[in-house]
């Protein structure tokens, strides 16, 4: 199982046994749905609740894309694609993208971007190409997602058929509503439901995530079982010392409350990229409302200690650190022995590279601590199915336990809708017109 370290984290025990009678509230209020936000609380026990039938349901399709496509394109944005290229990412050959071995398709993503020139090369890319498309949209009108969606699905006709299109057209969206769905319905595509109670950044472990990370090849079962087995670990009735969803929400929430306004979330394993990406829309959209919340960053160690390590260990002391450890890389290569020695290496020869790593990592704890940036240390085995599937339900956990100890609605996302208004408004969008004249007006006046 991972482990959570606090050791490191500046913060008395007492000050993080303070929050246990609001965090055992928290727990309480999300187990009974009496939460704000109850309605989007499908996610909690979700991992247990997925039969074998529906995850067989979804490697059939899964199969059926990789039988028939070289290439998909997964088109989402915000919680429609970061979980799923997390996993993926974390778990492929990092340069498998160059050079594919035919064994798994080519996952690329799309909707999550209105770049011209991105679009553009990405469909000029598949020309030639027999790819696929996973429409991950609740409502089906999200601008990114279908925008990239209609050049899609014009492309895949176009180059593949009709016939073919439909078999390799896959809509993860509303049970009944939305135009993703009539679309879906009408085009004849295979289907599948996102949860009415389950919100985008939540949605790893559904059809959303799971679907995408099986057609790359990996074992959701595996990923399943992990979350499964996080959600036992942290439940209700674990007691408040050994619940590590528990004692994050608590130190989070104390050094909040102690000034430390910025978490920054650090990895010491490039795979890891976009779990921190997924990990700062979970807890920046939770908990950034009403005027509150920690603000989320990410950086990737060792790489960025040699650009944002000065302003980490001597900048502005508003910031703590959680850092992701991975105890076992799935490879061993040694650091070999250099006659010349012009580098001045050669201590270093016979050592495992991920020795180096390892006390790259421990060096960087200390100078930040000795420099007062608090430390969470989140310690997990190895890069795998199972790990990343506790990794996922253990920050998902945490995070609606520390958004209502923080006093918001950590499930929803008001703020999200400013800039759709503008920018319909500035794009002339039917139904806008009055919008449409007054921003017209500010920008003139």
């Amino acid at each position: 199982m991972i482990k959570l370290d606090i050791s490191k984290a500046l913060v008395s025990a007492e000050k993080v046994a303070s929050f246990e009678s609001k965090v055992t509230e928290a727990q309480q209020a999300l187990e009974n749905g009496t939460c704000a936000g109850n309605d989007f609380v499908g996610w909690l026990h979700l991992p247990s609740s997925i039969s074998a039938e529906f995850m067989t349901e979804l490697q059939e399709c899964a199969q059926t894309l990789r039988e028939n496509c070289d290439t998909v394109v997964v088109a989402g944005i915000g919680g429609s694609y970061l979980g799923a290229r997390a996993v993926i990412e974390a778990l492929s050959n990092s340069f498998q993208w160059l050079t594919n071995n035919g064994e798994n398709p080519t996952i690329l993503f799309a909707g999550n971007n209105i770049g011209e020139d991105y679009l553009y090369e990405l469909t000029e890319y598949l020309k030639g190409k027999k790819f696929g498309v996973l429409n991950i949209s609740k409502s089906g009108t999200t601008t990114e997602t279908a925008l990239a969606f209609r050049l899609l699905k014009k492309q895949c006709e176009e180059q593949r058929g009709k016939e073919m299109a439909k078999k390799v057209i896959v809509a993860i969206t509303d049970a009944k509503k939305g135009a993703a769905r009539t679309c879906a319905d009408k085009e004849g595509y295979t289907s599948f439901v996102i949860p009415d109670n389950v919100g985008g950044r939540f949605s790893v472990l559904t059809p959303v995530g799971l679907l995408p990370i099986a057609i790359a090849g990996f074992d959701i079962a595996k990923l399943v079982k992990g979350a499964a087995d996080m959600e036992l670990a942290t439940a209700a009735n674990i007691p408040f010392n050994e619940n590590i969803c528990a004692q994050y929400a608590a130190v989070r929430n104390a050094l909040y409350q102690e000034g430390k306004k910025i978490e920054i979330m650090v990895n010491f394993q490039p795979k890891l990229h976009f779990m921190n990406e997924w990990w700062k829309q979970l807890y920046g959209e939770s908990e950034g409302k009403d005027g509150k919340g920690i603000f989320t960053a990410a950086v990737d160690f060792s790489t960025d200690l040699h650009s944002m390590g000065q302003w980490i260990q001597e900048g502005e002391r508003t910031i703590f650190e959680t850092v992701v450890s991975i105890e076992e890389p799935e490879h061993k290569l040694l650091f070999p022995n250099d006659e010349e020695n012009l580098d001045g290496l050669n201590f270093l020869a016979g050592k495992r590279v991920d020795e180096v790593n390892k006390m790259a990592e421990l060096g960087t704890q200390l100078a930040h601590v000795d420099g007062g940036v608090p430390n969470m240390r989140l310690i997990v085995p190895r890069l795998d199915e199972y790990n990343l599937g506790q990794m996922i339900y253990f920050f998902e956990k945490a995070c609606g336990i520390s958004g209502l100890v923080l006093g918001v609605n950590p499930f929803n996302q008001p703020g999200v809708e400013a800039y759709k208004k503008n920018m319909f408004a500035l794009l002339g969008k039917p139904g806008y017109e009055k919008e449409t004249e007054a921003i017209k007006a500010r920008l003139n006046g």
